[in-house]
C-alpha cells in the first residue's frame, strides 16, 4: 500500500521564479573585504582579554600543583 503523495510536477511559473532567483556568487573583491572586516572583528574580540571572574573560575578548575599541596 503506497500512502506516498505523488511528486508535484514543476510548472512553468515555477522555472521562471528559479531562473529569475539571483545567484549567490561574491567577487573577490567582495570576499576580501568581508575577510578584512571579519578579521578586525576577530582581533578586537581577541584583545579585550578574558574578564577576572572568568580567570577565577578557571583557576579553581586548575588541579593543584604540586608546590601548592601539603600532603
Amino acid at each position: 500500500m503506497n500512502t506516498r503523495k505523488p511528486l508535484r510536477q514543476r510548472t512553468e511559473i515555477d522555472r521562471q521564479e528559479s531562473a529569475l532567483k539571483p545567484g549567490a556568487a561574491l567577487g573577490p573583491e567582495i570576499k576580501a573585504k568581508i575577510g578584512h572586516q571579519l578579521r578586525l572583528m576577530y582581533d578586537e574580540v581577541v584583545n579585550q582579554g578574558v574578564p577576572d571572574r572568568f580567570a577565577e573560575i578557571l583557576r579553581g578548575l586548575d588541579p593543584p600543583t604540586n608546590g601548592g599541596a601539603n600532603k
